[in-house]
């Protein structure tokens, strides 16, 4: 059986406040391998963010551990985890979290930039993925002129450029409508099966769960379902 891509066992986090300790997240078990789609739900503060926080090595367990693609976080100094998710993550998030100063294809190719991507190829995967989100003609508007819906589209593309093994979505339909949050988890799914990534989503929205590869929910900190 191959190895999963993401696995975490026994994890939990801590967060003591004078004298009060908070169990954020507590017995979370999770494994997830290349083309899945997981949609974690809950309602605010049950955990989401501190869950995938701990899934991408932006902050370490109290206790139990996170492997990607093998390798245990809790091995991993700051640097490598910072090399680690430079090659291997994507991040979207509730808010964009686009440069507003730089255009579609340029907030696209940013990370590619950083990755010392080669002209050439930066130009062609920047291109690839503006039209895999749907965008290859709004390549040269900046946020601004942008939908929220194609704004999000836009940091889907980001995510996915420098053709990382996960994605990490955090509430990425929180601030969309109905109608088009829905194409965006439309476009998440399709995303999974052309490029053979994982998705996981953290999102209160439990109709996002109905089509998912996977879906639990978390509550207090720890899986109910």
């Amino acid at each position: 059986m191959a190895t999963p891509l993401v696995s975490a066992h026994h994890l939990e986090r801590v967060f003591s406040f004078a004298s009060e300790r908070i169990r954020a997240i507590h017995d979370v078990d999770l494994e997830v391998s290349s083309g899945q789609l997981v949609v974690i739900t809950g309602r605010s503060g049950a955990g989401k963010t501190t869950l995938l926080n701990l899934l991408a090595g932006l902050d370490r367990a109290t206790s139990g551990t996170v492997y990607i693609q093998g390798q245990d976080l809790s091995r991993l100094s700051e640097g490598e985890l910072t090399q680690l998710r430079r090659r291997n993550i994507g991040f979207v998030f509730q808010s964009f979290g686009l440069l507003p100063l730089l255009s579609a294809y340029e907030n696209v190719e940013l990370p590619l930039r950083v990755a010392n991507w080669g002209r050439g190829e930066r130009h062609r995967r920047t291109e690839e993925c503006l039209k895999l989100v749907g965008l290859g003609d709004r390549a040269s508007h900046r946020p601004y002129e942008l939908s929220g819906g194609e704004q999000q589209r836009v940091a889907i593309a980001r995510a996915l450029v420098h053709q990382p093994s996960l994605i990490l979505a955090d509430e990425p339909t929180g601030e969309l409508d109905t109608t088009t949050g829905e194409a965006i988890f439309a476009l998440l799914k399709d995303i999974v099966e052309k490029e053979e990534v994982a998705i996981i989503v953290a999102t209160h929205d439990v109709t996002m769960a109905k089509t998912a590869t996977m879906a639990r929910e978390l509550s207090d900190g720890t899986f109910v379902t």
